[in-house]
């Protein structure tokens, strides 16, 4: 896995943990059993409504660097990041199965980003069919499909 690759992992995950944000909210809000409508009430949703903004639109951004498929996958990583703030901030307990559940959560996502990594490129040249040292890819106009460009910058035909 190349670390270009391993570092918009990181930064997808950090987009999850954000959205992870809107559990904890949502569970203080339950625990204060704020009354309907009540000015707690509002505020707690305004903190959900406004995490959940934040989340939307780094989303949006991070789906441009990966198929839609890889970065739905990551986000399953939010029942880890969820169980740690559970056990972290509420002080719950995480059953073996629960455990086990994360574990195979953790290696499905392992498995498909390190597919992901050979696609990499061709994903965030958005199909463009030619390499530059820059971009890794630009659009030659000349309609070949490639794989992904060599460390050198030359394309790879597929």
């Amino acid at each position: 896995m190349k670390v270009k690759n391993l570092k918009n992992i990181i930064l997808l995950q950090l987009i999850v943990i954000i959205y992870t944000f809107n559990s904890i909210i949502g569970k203080f809000s339950a625990d204060a059993k704020v009354e309907f409508l009540s000015i707690g009430f509002i505020a707690f949703y305004a903190a959900e409504v406004v995490v959940l903004g934040i989340y939307a639109i780094l989303w949006q951004q991070m789906i441009k660097r990966f198929e839609l498929s890889v970065a739905y996958a990551n986000r399953a990583m939010a029942l880890l990041w969820s169980a740690l703030w559970a056990v972290i901030i509420f002080h719950d307990r995480l059953t073996w199965k629960n455990i086990l559940g994360i574990l195979f959560v953790i290696a499905g996502t392992i498995v498909v980003n390190m597919d992901s990594a050979s696609d990499e490129k061709k994903v965030a040249c958005g199909g463009a069919n030619a390499c530059d040292d820059a971009e890794g890819c630009v659009d030659s106009g000349a309609g070949e499909a490639f794989e992904a460009c060599d460390d050198a910058g030359k394309e790879v035909q597929s």
